[in-house]
């Protein structure tokens, strides 16, 4: 049986591409991959509703996804955020999705503790070899739990820390040709950084940056030179927020997401030769690789800028209760070909809030997004310490 292994972990990468079939080889296109793509579906509702912007919004209780250091500055002492994303759903498929829980708790004005989950179920998976014969169904998963610390160090900058347990179960125990797969394991960290400008009146420019997904390669057999590298990543964001008064406020924003992981090299035909580029890449290490992701594009500068994602948006807010979202998320056509709209809305009643985001259906055929047509919603609860309230 050919590496069943590899081919759905490439196969789960398109899919978070929109499914685009990407040949390495060709001059045009040399898409950056890894193992755990889930790890890059936006698992927030209300970020989903602009361009998947998150790094420097306003904190929330899904703000462990995107920026720790936000959390120290949210206006609740405790909040639980639930969030579920169907995927593929415009194919009909109703047993693939991505389940995100994540929530915090203040332990003063100071500091806070977060922790998330996020789960991805890809449904019922037939395992075939090459031939088409046939190696029994499963049903491949994936899920990362988080546990975070994050502190103010001023009254505008906040530092945020994280540590995440990966789980991959692809293909169980299949064993065939003398390979066995297991499940692969992995840890990473994050770091996180935010900046909050805003002043008494709620308006103002806030800052934030990321490095996430800091950890170990992951791998689903005992071969130590097959593992891959999970989707480390550097984000940077920023918002401006204005307040026309007391009652309505929109909010600007950008982010710029760049992978710190090798680009594949540029393939010769030369079998030997190319064997080579293939061990060199493996063989990196996680530590260098995160620095040499910003110089090894086969074709210089140019393809490195071409590397960067960008997602912009914006969010209207009315009396704080009400809420409506729109964004625009850009990938280049040689690095995936992501483009697509979104819009969403919000309301929040008492502790509790309800987000809908909807992505504008793009591309046709393979360059299909699997998220369009999809309605995705997400709860959240926004309560006070009861201690304090009980004063």
């Amino acid at each position: 049986m050919k590496r069943n292994i590899l081919k759905l972990t490439v196969g789960l990468f398109l899919l978070v591409v929109g499914g685009m079939s990407v040949k390495a080889q060709t001059d045009s296109i040399n898409v950056v991959t890894t193992a755990v793509p889930f790890l890059r579906i936006s698992p927030d509702a209300r970020a989903g509703g602009m361009g998947d912007l998150g790094v420097a919004t306003s904190p929330d209780a899904n703000s462990p996804f995107w920026n720790l250091a936000k959390v120290p500055f949210a206006q609740k002492n405790f909040s639980i955020g639930l969030t579920y994303t169907p995927w593929l759903k415009d194919l009909g498929l109703n047993d693939v999705y991505l389940l995100a829980l994540s929530g915090y708790y203040k332990l003063d004005e100071e500091a806070a503790l977060a922790a998330s989950v996020r789960y991805f179920s890809l449904g019922n998976i037939q395992f075939t070899d090459g031939s088409g014969n046939d190696f029994g169904s499963g049903r491949p998963r994936e899920f990362g739990v988080d546990v975070g610390y994050t502190r103010k160090l001023s009254d505008k900058i906040g530092l945020g820390v994280a540590l995440r347990y990966i789980h991959s179960n692809l293909a169980g125990n299949l064993a065939q040709t003398g390979t066995t797969y297991k499940p692969g394991n992995a840890v990473a960290g994050d770091l996180s950084f935010f900046y909050s400008g805003l002043n008494e009146a709620g308006q103002g420019w806030n800052f934030g940056a990321t490095l996430t997904n800091l950890g170990m390669k992951i791998g689903y057999t005992n071969d130590a030179t097959q593992k891959d590298y999970i989707p480390a990543n550097l984000s940077i964001g920023t918002t401006y927020t204005k307040a026309f008064d007391d009652a309505n406020k929109i909010s600007f924003g950008l982010d710029l997401h760049k992978l710190l992981v090798p680009t594949p090299p540029k393939w010769t035909g030369n079998s030997s030769v190319d064997s080579g580029l293939v061990a060199d890449y493996r063989n990196k290490s996680v530590v260098s690789s995160w620095f040499s992701s910003f110089g090894d594009a086969p074709n210089g500068f140019k393809e490195e800028m071409k590397e960067f994602q960008v997602s912009v948006g914006a969010e209207y807010a009315y009396n704080d209760q009400f809420f409506f979202r729109a964004g625009y998320f850009y990938e280049d056509k040689t690095k995936g070909n992501r483009k697509y709209f979104t819009v969403g809305l919000g309301v929040k009643y008492n502790v509790f809030g309800l987000n809908f985001s909807y992505l504008v259906p793009s591309g046709s055929g393979v360059n299909r997004n699997p998220l369009s047509n999809t309605l995705r919603f997400g709860l959240i609860f926004d309560l006070d310490d009861l201690g304090a309230a009980a004063e």
